[in-house]
């Protein structure tokens, strides 16, 4: 059954089945029913523990199986939930859990077996949840150590849950509803142990729950963290269930496609509970939204979570049907290392720092602070060393006074509950094996081992390997074997090329979590044999990285310069040089402070050529000469304080600067600012001259080896402070005349296009960022931009647009820009824009830079990229979208010819449908005043246009006082506090305007709909109007599917039917205070535009309301809240012009027709555009199963039939539906 698992997983998307419980509580059982005869007199209340139901009403639990099964399911999953010793335990019943699981998976088994039996392929899947204990964190606010259980406590219960379910014929494992990873650890480690004791193989999959759409479990890890930490499970799916509704999970489901070579699977929720704790998302809107993620290929198993039904296994089952599943992906193999965020060791950062000062054998204080029980002052120094730089934390406890194994499991439960140190990845550093053991037992995340070895012979090398891979850790392998340490070339290339051989060919160890230690040993001591102990182990770097592939090489490098305790400059000194030479052979990662360290170049020439003859043993009497700066630096206490603390104020300024950034320096900076800034003249001077080229040099410095990433941080640190300290004076500056800026940018919104909005929130950035702005308003014609860049010598271009045919007037931008043989940048954004759309369409163009920037924050990174390099810049940018379009093309499937997707038209049962008559037939006006379009914002389309996440629309849904909203923001985590605030800030400022408008333009709003009988022709919809039939031409869907739609389908070929038009705007009255502001107070123009813009999408839902209950009045008894309205759970559909069921903008020409826009004050650019720009116009459809959907692409076919019914050139379409 595995191989027909895998295989069937490479054909087809598979179907998981639904709710277990939401089904159950459908059958309304009571006590008894959970009781049965066999538990008639249990001490406990049993209802809610759905698992015994196994036992007591096994007919209840079949039957719903059997339901799922008929739906479509592939997979159904046993209701084994709950079913482990530690969640038993709440019920009484921790004794009854294999009976339990048996049982369980025993009534799947049968109704599977049955289908099976009639030629269907279908399997049962063992339900593992996660248990209401947790292991990563802490139940007592008080003692953040503290755990509820253990890990072997945890283990031992999945264990007896597992052999329970293979039992019972299980074909796979879902761990489920995972919400902290240690959990998942251990549930997978009893899955291999259960899979041992049983004799039978079963898969593994693991499916994690998000805590909010921040993207991180309740434990705190990301998707990439979770990756990386269960990587070593080898499961056949990984995926996301429960938490969210589909649509809220879509980005990290496509997050966690790119990340692993596994199925993945998606089985969400139907949406968010309602007040009552219900769910209300409908089958067709939960199947809709998987089905947008089978489009953009990155799933291979979707069902359903809570409030999902047979009804929405249904739903999915047929949208998979008409979907290619997944291919997975081929991840480079590399190091992916995590704590709560995922750490990747490449080259590309010189190599990982890991901090060494939680080190009770290396740290005095720190053993003092492990000694006396302080451990908070402890967690400090770790917390400081990932502050000063440190990607990874080195712990250990090895002390003969010490409970080594308890100190050591104490401290990292500790570290768990600290967020700044728990994000980077733990290394376990120990000498003694049951530490090692209990350390791994703590981390949620993928850490490292330090360290195992030969030295004890290779059953206890190969043991100790077997679980450290078992627990999902990467090691170090120090080179020592039965004979001892290896103290040259040969030796550490002999022990090393063993060790790899046995841990990649008898373990299977990935080669990219090896990491060889060969020894950093004390050189200058005077014993000849120690000379070339450096040499050596800088050559053994470079043959390990040419013989072992995959391997890492780290090492201590403070061993290196014991021989000069006391001396602290040279030994840093040392280190440096000695890091120089290694990471230039291929060295990793460094147990060292880095932050302390002295860059390669700051070090004087002749000391650090004396250095380098005795660590390159250059020459015979090297150690000497290194003796005799050892002394000379000792005896001269003055001079080799001076290197280090180096004093700046006698140096010029420019100079002083530089060198102060390179170090990180950040004390006095102040007045050798201002000394450069009146030489230079300006502030802004500073910043572009010796500030930039400071910065400049640190870049060089890291990328030749010379700096290393800590240092990079203070660097970036000293500049921060500095820039912060000139910007009164900048400000200052902006504010006379003739001063240089940071560049110049023509901005504009392209010809035919009205919305502004993004546009002007790039301005106010733009300038906030020191460059200077000219922006050209809406409506922009091509020649106009250019001219006007050429007059003003504008050092870049940015284009704006929100609708379709914007892009291709971006293109005729481009162009135009091309024939003149310009090359200034353009950079290109907007609604509709896209990396794919500018690389593909707009960028083939130009011969120079076209940048796709997807927001205001972005921009002034890629300027100042194109500023510093044009010509890399370009480069990057031209590589980047070369792949882009050879992925698009790629990507582009084969579309079905039009003749064939015309025979998949929905057709609807039309002698059996009863059309509804409008109560008004005609146009009618309805009255909508902004105090009623309030209650109807959708609050979660406003925030991301302040660049503020969709989420924080939850706060407009708090009516309550000001500390309820406290306690609001209290409740969000740490990294999200300071945009909450911001949101919570920008709702309040929302709100005083809206109340404005309530007051001084409350009848802005207009709104008109007209209703007219209406018939399909083929893909057309003919309007009959009093003036003559008026006929709308449409689109057709073409991709390969089991129905081809048109919007034409929803409507009466023949007979009588009817189909409305409607048009709304949020008027000129509320146009006339945003023109107002626009001269005066930037932020006030933006936030009244946006709020406009949410008006009219409101007024228009509102319209609709009032139409399906009233002017058409089909729905007269229909009640739903505002929520459901917003997510379109109502019987009908409004769609606009350039959306995703009707793509072509033109057809707004034909809607302007039968409403006639100038009655609400609206008029049309010829390309398409609404003026006021807040406005929305669309068609309204009432047949009860229209609904949303996207055409996709069109085939030539479809774009000639299309062209001649619109009546124009295939050219002419191509503005309107660009190929």
């Amino acid at each position: 059954m595995i191989e027909d698992l895998k295989t069937a997983l490479s054909e087809r998307i598979l179907v998981l089945d639904g709710a277990m419980g939401t089904q159950i509580q459908r059958y309304g059982l009571k006590e008894e029913d959970y009781r049965g005869g066999v538990f008639a007199d249990h001490p406990q209340k049993l209802k809610g523990c759905n698992d015994v139901l196994c036992l007591t009403r096994p007919d209840v639990i079949a039957e719903i199986h059997s339901d799922y099964l008929d739906a479509g399911a592939d997979i159904i999953e046993a209701n084994s939930f709950n079913a482990n010793a530690v969640s038993m335990a709440d019920y009484g019943l921790a004794s009854y859990v294999k009976e339990i699981n048996r049982a369980a998976a025993a009534i799947a088994r049968r109704e599977a077996d049955k289908r099976i039996a009639a030629g269907r392929q279908c399997w049962v899947a063992g339900s593992v949840g996660p248990t209401s204990k947790t292991l990563s964190m802490s139940a007592d606010v008080e003692n953040p150590a503290a755990r509820e259980l253990d890990f072997d406590t945890l283990r031992e219960a999945y264990v007896e849950q597992m052999c329970a379910l293979i039992e019972g014929g299980v074909d796979l494992f879902i761990c489920e509803t995972i919400f902290d990873t240690l959990n998942a650890k251990a549930a997978i480690s009893a899955a291999k142990e259960a899979m041992r004791l049983a004799g039978r193989s079963v898969e593994i999959a693991l499916s994690a729950t998000l805590s909010s759409t921040g993207g991180r479990m309740l434990a705190g890890q990301t998707i990439e963290a979770f990756v990386a930490s269960t990587a070593h499970s080898g499961a056949v799916a990984l995926g996301l269930n429960c938490g969210f509704g589909a649509e809220s999970l879509e980005p990290y489901i496509k997050q966690m496609a790119s990340l692993t070579d596994a199925a993945v699977m998606l089985y969400p929720n139907a949406g968010l509970p309602n007040a009552m704790g219900e769910y209300d998302e409908t089958p067709e809107i939960t199947a809709s939204h998987l089905s947008k993620m089978m489009d953009a290929g990155v799933i291979n198993i979707a069902g359903g979570c809570c409030g999902t039904t047979p009804a929405h296994i249904r739903a999915i089952a047929e949208a998979a049907r008409s979907h290619i599943p997944r291919k997975p992906v081929v991840r480079k193999p590399e190091m992916r290392l995590s704590g709560l965020d995922l750490k990747i060791v490449s080259p590309e950062q010189n190599f990982t720092n890991v901090g060494e000062r939680c080190n009770v054998a290396g740290s005095r204080k720190f053993l003092r602070l492990i000694n006396e029980k302080n451990y908070q002052e402890a967690v400090d120094i770790a917390l400081k060393q990932v502050e000063a730089g440190a990607q990874i934390v080195d712990v250990n406890m090895d002390d003969a006074m010490l409970d080594s194994k308890a100190e050591m499991v104490h401290f990292l439960r500790l570290l768990a509950a600290e967020p700044d140190v728990a994000r980077v990845p733990v290394m376990i550093d120990s000498s003694k094996w049951d530490v090692i053991e209990a350390g791994l037992k703590c981390l949620q995340g993928k850490g490292i081992v330090n360290s195992i070895s030969l030295k004890e012979g290779e059953e206890v090398f190969l043991a100790h390997a077997k679980f450290i891979k078992e627990m999902g850790a990467a090691t170090v392998v120090m080179a020592f074997d039965e004979d001892g340490q290896a103290d040259t070339f040969a030796r550490r290339t002999e022990i090393c090329a063993r060790a790899y051989k046995l841990l990649t060919e008898k373990v299977g160890f990935p080669a990219e979590d090896i990491i060889f230690d060969p020894n950093v040993l004390a050189v200058a001591t005077g014993i000849d044999s120690h000379d070339r102990y450096a040499l050596d182990f800088i050559e053994t770097v470079g043959w390990i990285k040419r013989h072992l592939p995959g391997a890492k090489v780290s090492g201590g490098v403070s061993n290196l310069s014991f021989s000069f305790r006391g001396n602290n400059y040279l030994r840093e000194a040392m280190h440096s040089v000695f890091l120089y030479h290694a990471i230039a052979k291929g060295m990793d990662m460094v147990i060292v402070n880095a932050a302390a360290m002295i860059p390669y170049d700051e070090i004087p020439a002749d000391v650090r050529q004396t250095i380098e003859d005795a660590l390159l043993c250059r020459r015979p009497d090297a150690t000497e000469r290194l003796l005799e700066v050892a002394e000379h630096l000792k005896n001269e206490k003055a001079g080799a304080v001076k290197v280090v603390e180096e004093d700046y104020s006698n140096l010029p300024a420019d100079e002083a600067l530089s060198r102060m950034l390179v170090k990180g320096r950040m004390e006095g900076i102040e007045p050798i600012l201002e000394r450069s800034m009146s030489e230079h003249g300006s502030a802004i001077a500073v910043i572009e001259q010796p500030l930039m080229e400071g910065m400049n040099r640190v870049g060089t410095l890291f990328g030749d080896g010379k700096m290393f990433l800590p240092q990079v941080v203070k660097s970036a640190r000293a500049m921060k402070q500095a820039v912060a300290w000139l910007q009164p004076f900048i400000e200052r500056e902006q504010l006379q005349s003739g001063r240089k800026s940071a560049g110049k940018i023509v901005i504009a919104t392209v010809k035919g296009d009205v919305h502004d909005i993004g546009k002007n929130i790039v301005g106010v950035v733009m300038r906030c960022n020191g460059y200077e702005v000219i922006d050209m308003g809406v409506m922009v014609p091509a020649e106009e931009i250019i001219d006007t860049a050429v007059r003003e010598h504008a050092d870049y271009i940015g284009l704006s647009g929100l609708i379709t045919p914007s892009l291709e007037e971006m293109c005729n931008v481009a162009r135009l820009m091309n024939e003149r043989g310009l090359s200034i940048p353009i950079l290109v954004g907007g609604a509709t824009a896209s990396a794919v759309h500018t690389a593909v369409k707009i960028a083939p163009c130009y011969d120079h830079i076209v940048a796709y920037t997807r927001d205001a924050a972005v921009m002034p990174s890629i300027m100042q990229e194109i500023a510093s390099d044009p010509a890399e810049a370009e480069r990057r940018i031209k590589a980047e979208q070369e792949s882009q379009r050879s992925a698009y093309a790629e990507s582009q499937k084969p579309l079905l010819p039009l003749e064939e997707a015309r025979r998949r038209a929905f057709m609807p049962d039309w002698e059996a449908y009863d059309t509804p008559v409008p109560s008004a037939i005609g146009a009618t006006d309805v009255e909508i005043t902004v105090e009623e379009a309030i209650e109807y914002i959708n609050w979660r389309a406003f925030f991301p246009v302040w660049q503020l996440e969709a989420s924080f629309a939850e706060l407009a849904e708090i009516h309550g006082c000001d500390h309820c909203r406290a306690q609001w923001l209290a409740g969000q985590k740490q990294d999200r506090r300071k945009k909450a605030s911001e949101a919570m800030q920008l709702l309040k400022e929302a709100q005083v305007a809206l109340a404005r408008l309530v007051r001084d333009v409350n009848n802005s709003i207009r709104a008109r709909v007209v209703l007219l009988p209406a018939n399909s022709a083929g893909d057309n919809i003919i309007f009959h109007a009093e003036g003559g039939d008026v006929v709308l031409p449409l689109l057709r869907q073409q991709k390969d599917g089991e129905e081809c739609l048109s919007l034409s389908d929803f409507v009466k070929p023949c007979g009588t039917d009817y189909v409305g038009a409607f048009a709304v705007t949020a008027g000129r009255g509320i146009e006339e205070i945003i023109s107002g502001y626009q001269q005066t107070d930037d932020f006030k123009a933006l936030l009244y535009q946006s709020l406009s813009d949410r008006l009219a999408e409101a007024a228009a839902e509102l319209l609709h309301a009032r139409v399906r209950r009233e002017v058409w009045g089909y729905a007269p008894d229909e009640r739903i809240d505002r929520q459901r309205a917003l997510r379109a759970q109502y019987r009908g559909i409004r769609p606009a012009a350039g959306y995703p069921s009707l793509p072509d903008q033109s057809a707004i020409f034909v809607i302007e027709k039968i409403v006639g826009f100038t009655n609400v004050g609206i008029a049309v650019t010829p390309n398409g555009a609404m003026s006021p720009a807040s406005s929305v116009s669309g068609l309204m459809i009432a047949h009860p199963a229209s609904h949303y959907f996207m055409i996709g692409a069109i085939a030539p076919d479809q774009r000639r039939d299309y062209a001649a019914r619109c009546g124009i050139t295939e050219e002419e379409l191509s503005k309107w539906l660009p190929k």
